[in-house]
């Protein structure tokens, strides 16, 4: 049995993938902003009896140092660092720019899984087999042809989670630890909406194999959910 944790655990593609290793038989630490809340979180600790719920938001890096104190000196042996949102949807291109929502952006998905890697570091240590996961985006890749979007906010928080992860595989890896990005897919969650190519249900099952299947060799790798490669 693994000890995993991710953030953003509450919704979307972090429940999804919650429910995945939970019904695996691993133990689930849950992050979410507001565990009172989350009720499908709840029913998924009741159902398989092996997940913890706990507060954190990962820009505030107060909330980060309690969730780790909570888990205290337990080995952790995956983290997923899934917590992202889209930004000003409206306001992210040359003529129209959000720059508090864009620095908002790069606190979630950038500077906040960074932190929330560093504060468990110590528990990943403990692990034989410890893997650090980032959900990215295709946004993230410099060859992804944006259509005709143009997400300032969104792509350069992906394209930056990328390069750290990069960094981290390259520093970590003297230390037998896996860094690895995964692009969930287009999936149909709040953030995306009804339009997009696949459930949750699929990402999360995507990621947990994926998860998984990685050995060393593939630390620094660009994943999609589906188990191929995407180009950087």
């Amino acid at each position: 049995m693994a000890a995993v944790v991710i953030t953003g655990a509450s919704r979307g593609i972090g429940l999804a993938t919650a429910r995945e290793f939970a019904r695996a038989g691993d133990h689930v630490h849950a992050m979410c902003r507001n565990p009172a809340g989350a009720g499908d979180l709840h029913s998924l600790a009741a159902e398989t009896g092996n997940v913890t719920l706990h507060q954190m938001d990962v820009t505030d890096f107060a909330s980060i140092d309690r969730a780790a104190a909570e888990i205290g000196d337990a080995v952790i042996d995956v983290i997923i660092n899934n917590a992202g949102i889209v930004g000003n949807f409206e306001h992210q291109h040359i003529d129209s720019m959000d720059y508090d929502a864009w620095r908002h952006v790069l606190e979630t998905m950038m500077l906040g899984p960074l932190r929330v890697t560093q504060a468990l570091m110590g528990n990943l240590a403990r692990s034989k087999a410890a893997k650090i996961i980032f959900i990215s985006s295709e946004w993230g890749s410099s060859v992804y042809d944006s259509k005709g979007l143009y997400l300032y906010a969104y792509a350069s928080a992906k394209g930056g989670l990328n390069r750290v992860a990069q960094l981290m595989a390259a520093q970590l890896r003297e230390r037998n630890i896996i860094v690895v990005p995964i692009h969930p897919g287009y999936v149909r969650t709040d953030m995306a909406g009804p339009i997009a190519d696949i459930s949750p249900e699929e990402s999360g099952a995507g990621i947990h194999s994926v998860t998984n299947s990685l050995t060393m060799a593939d630390s620094g790798k660009f994943y999609r959910w589906n188990g191929t490669i995407h180009p950087w």
